[in-house]
């Protein structure tokens, strides 16, 4: 991550299991390893993530005691509920969900801990065939009432609802912006300020990016600049998702060289990326 790479600061996160022996880490997990890079590097090079479970057994009173012990940089939640076993997943959630989800929200705002950071998309349409009582959660339709009732905190969309990943998904990605304009649920949650009248959302380009740049690199521009004129650009985060990817370099290489060709700007208004900075 940081020997192999351009990357200066990195967030630490883990995925939740309804199986505790299969959660990806743990949140004390995560904590230790943040304290210890952050102790070798003498820097705060690390970030982590708390992972919070709306729905599961005991999880406000893991929140409560995060925000004592662990004091995370953001909050992390899975509204599929079990991403590794998605057959069993008992506690799927919805981000604007009053009666469960806005009870943890409350307490991170309590605590100033605003930064929300939900995983969604990643869904394919071969997951939606096999776990179709699972769509709702995976779609972002859920972020702008969440948004708007929560203007205090702050919630980064990770991996921008794209869900085309694997096989050749990437191509059905591509194919559909062609087609229509829109990408399956980038461009739902790019209409998310203009529909809501919100500033709150962002986007975060983790694994989609990754998943469409090499094989189709017009469909990659097409999602950034999806992004781009929906949020604005200074709503789109890098992230590259590298424990699957290996060292994020490439990634890094490939969005350098990206360019959002005059032909896209024309039809579907895009604005260029302009110059390469280092900011």
């Amino acid at each position: 991550m940081f020997l192999d790479s351009d990357t200066k600061v990195a967030v630490l996160s883990g995925a939740p299991s309804d199986l505790p022996q299969d959660w990806m880490l743990s949140n004390d997990a995560i904590r230790e390893a943040c304290d210890r890079v952050n102790s070798f590097a003498g820097s705060r090079r690390m970030l982590g993530h708390f992972i919070f479970t709306p729905g599961q057994g005991g999880w406000l009173d893991a929140i409560d005691r995060g925000i004592e012990l662990l004091k995370p940089a953001g909050w992390k939640g899975y509204t599929i509920g079990d991403n590794t076993h998605k057959e069993i997943s008992r506690y799927p959630w919805l981000m604007d969900d009053e009666q469960v989800t806005y009870k943890g929200y409350e307490k991170f705002d309590k605590a100033g801990i605003r930064i929300v950071a939900v995983h969604k998309g990643l869904f394919p349409p071969s997951d939606e065939a096999a776990f179709p009582r699972l769509t709702r959660y995976a779609k972002v339709d859920d972020a702008g009432k969440a948004a708007t009732d929560w203007p205090q905190l702050n919630f980064i969309i990770y991996h921008s609802g794209y869900r085309y990943t694997g096989d050749n998904n990437p191509a059905l990605a591509a194919k559909q912006f062609e087609e229509t304009g829109r990408m399956d649920w980038v461009s739902d949650l790019a209409e998310v300020p203009a529909k809501y009248g919100v500033s709150n959302v962002y986007a975060d380009v983790g694994a989609s990016f990754a998943a469409i740049c090499l094989s189709h690199s017009r469909g990659a521009a097409a999602m950034m600049g999806i992004l781009m004129k929906g949020l604005g650009a200074d709503h789109v985060l890098w992230g590259t998702d590298s424990l699957w990817f290996g060292s994020p370099q490439w990634q890094i290489e490939a969005l350098r060289r990206m360019e959002i060709l005059e032909d896209m700007q024309q039809t579907a208004g895009f604005a260029p990326l302009g110059a390469l900075t280092n900011q």
